[in-house]
């Protein structure tokens, strides 16, 4: 098989080949063959190694910015940076927001209905009369939160570390099951 293969390149380049002498040619075609299918090869491997290791969402960081009344609703901000950004009114609703950094961000009247802030970094944030219906926070980061005037009917606080005074606010409002992961607000609060 190698022979035909040689004789098919040969016949391609004619002024290769000398007379009646297959050994000679076979190690150029070979050469130049084994050259053009690594070229190809190495070239597949680069476009699959792109296509495979591009992230489906990249962390964006949105840090130190006025974003009022903004709408990142159902979209994917994994990873994110909001630290010190005022995002009053704001609309976070079905987010994936998991990892996120919202280090003392003004998130007053904002819309979490829905959203998933599992490991989120919550601490120093103003949740004041921030609707947080259906909400996961679970094992986010919220010391120093402020969460005065919030709505947490069905929100998940799951390993959420919170001051004594900040938890019984809380356990005051709270009601409903998380229809995610199917866990009772006040449980996870660990109300008495």
């Amino acid at each position: 098989m190698k022979y035909t293969m040689i004789f098919r390149l040969s016949n391609a380049f004619p002024g290769i080949r000398s007379k009646g002498d297959k050994q000679s040619l076979m190690p150029l075609a070979y050469r130049i063959l084994t050259f053009v299918i690594s070229l190809f090869l190495t070239g597949v491997f680069w476009i699959a190694g792109f296509i495979y290791f591009t992230p489906f969402a990249s962390a964006i960081n949105y840090n130190n910015r006025i974003l009022e009344s903004s709408d990142f609703s159902r979209q994917d901000l994994t990873d994110s940076s909001f630290d010190h950004a005022n995002l009053r009114k704001s609309d976070f609703s079905n987010s994936n927001a998991r990892g996120v950094r919202f280090f003392s961000a003004n998130l007053s009247r904002t819309n979490f209905t829905g959203a998933d802030l599992r490991y989120a970094d919550l601490e120093s944030v103003r949740f004041t009369n921030a609707n947080l219906t259906n909400a996961i926070l679970e094992g986010a980061f919220c010391t120093n939160t402020l969460f005065d005037g919030s709505i947490i009917d069905g929100a998940d606080f799951t390993d959420v570390y919170l001051r004594s005074s900040v938890q019984d606010k809380l356990c005051n409002v709270a009601k409903g099951t998380n229809p995610t992961t199917e866990r009772n607000t006040r449980d996870t609060l660990m109300c008495p």
